[in-house]
């Protein structure tokens, strides 16, 4: 299904905590230091700064170190303070935060440029997918490389669950892999695909254990792990590339940002319901009349043929006549108004039509987005080599903005 544009519900303005500018070329990634008055960046002109708060409240690089190549991704772990740098020659570079100058080892990973690295502290691995279509683990403290999977497409997403050992990997044929690790070599477990766009993103919930994948066709879908039934829920709020995806378990609310800037806050402390299937059929499910396709109907009625649509509440084939009505349906994920069947329209009550997202304006096209629960703050960096903080109230179990 192809996306649409749809008009953006009304936003409210984020409260802009600060903003870090003098940056050379675009912020590739950057990350919030918990309990400190800090951040890390990393850029495309090669370098790394920690930014620290002066009395003034504006920040200023306190460290400040350039790299052979550029970075193009990054893990922070804040309990050991290590920064694991993903770079565009393949390599995945770990350093600690006092001493970003010193990297404690080279990670030789990829033929191509490293497109998300991740360090799990539990197991002392560092796992990294890269542009030459494979995902590797390494051991943190040796170097050496444990095991590596190729994958069909290159991978824009991954994720991790400890108690389990899974990675999510999620590549730009819209697929998500889900990989069994051992110490030495892997396992296939599943693979499932719903997006009709690359996966740009993932985040996974260990608790309610929920995987949210994000995509260029501006969808996010939560796949119900844990619930091994194949559930999956569509939510549609973006009208354009999904770049990140945050969970905040301690509120079940997920906090997903656009390349249009877009910041969306979801209450998953709901009951969802599942998309329909789109159904098939040569005519109206309502009114009988023939799609343009179905000759024999056409030639038998003397009519003329009309294009086929679909209610997106109960999946019936219809014609635009016998659908002419829209309408939000939050709890199916469809936050702006949808087509649907008039008898649809007139089943939806004013309480099913009730939001359960809020929706906000970054005012500036995000590349990155991190989330900070202990203070709330949420951090995006754009196209306009700009770094934002802003802060989030909640309110009422609603993330929200204000200002």
């Amino acid at each position: 299904m192809a996306a649409e544009i749809h008009p953006r519900p009304q936003t409210r303005k984020p409260v802009l905590l600060s903003k870090i500018e003098g940056f050379q070329d675009v912020v590739n990634t950057a990350v919030i230091i918990p309990k400190e008055d800090g951040v890390i960046s990393v850029s495309q002109d090669r370098t790394i700064r920690v930014w620290l708060k002066r009395d003034s409240g504006q920040y200023w690089p306190s460290v400040y170190h350039t790299m052979p190549v550029a970075c193009s991704c990054m893990s922070f772990n804040p309990e050991t303070r290590r920064i694991s740098l993903g770079l565009e020659n393949g390599t995945v570079s770990v350093c600690l935060l006092n001493i970003i100058h010193t990297h404690t080892c080279f990670l030789h990973t990829h033929q191509g440029g490293v497109t998300v690295v991740l360090f799990v502290l539990e197991m002392e691995w560092v796992l990294s997918t890269g542009q030459d279509k494979s995902f590797t683990w390494h051991c943190s403290e040796s170097g050496q490389q444990l095991g590596t999977y190729q994958t069909t497409a290159w991978v824009s997403g991954l994720q991790f669950d400890v108690e389990t050992r899974h990675a999510f990997v999620g590549d730009h044929s819209g697929q998500v892999t889900i990989l069994k690790l051992e110490q030495d070599n892997c396992s296939l477990v599943t693979t499932f695909k719903g997006h009709t766009g690359n996966v740009t993103a993932l985040c996974w919930d260990p608790v309610q254990r929920v995987l949210f994948s994000g995509s260029s066709d501006h969808s996010i879908i939560m796949w119900d792990i844990g619930g091994r039934k194949g559930t999956a829920f569509e939510l549609q709020g973006h009208n354009d590339k999904v770049q990140g995806l945050c969970y905040a378990s301690h509120t079940r609310q997920l906090i997903s940002c656009g390349s249009d800037g877009g910041i969306v806050i979801w209450s998953m402390d709901v009951t969802r319901q599942e998309t329909p299937e789109w159904l098939d059929s040569d005519s109206c499910q309502k009114c009988e009349q023939p799609f343009f396709w179905n000759f024999k109907q056409m030639w038998d009625s003397k009519k003329i043929g009309l294009r086929q649509h679909h209610c997106r509440k109960c999946g019936q084939a219809v014609c635009g006549k016998c659908s002419s009505k829209r309408s939000t349906i939050p709890l199916m994920g469809f936050e702006f108004e949808v087509r649907v069947c008039d008898s649809c329209h007139d089943s939806i009550t004013d309480e099913e039509r009730a939001p359960t997202a809020t929706f906000h304006d970054s005012k500036h096209s995000i590349i990155h987005m991190q989330y900070e629960p202990t203070r709330g703050w949420l951090l995006t960096s754009g196209t306009d080599k700009i770094i934002k903080v802003n802060l989030t109230h909640i309110i009422t179990n609603i993330v929200v903005y204000t200002g």
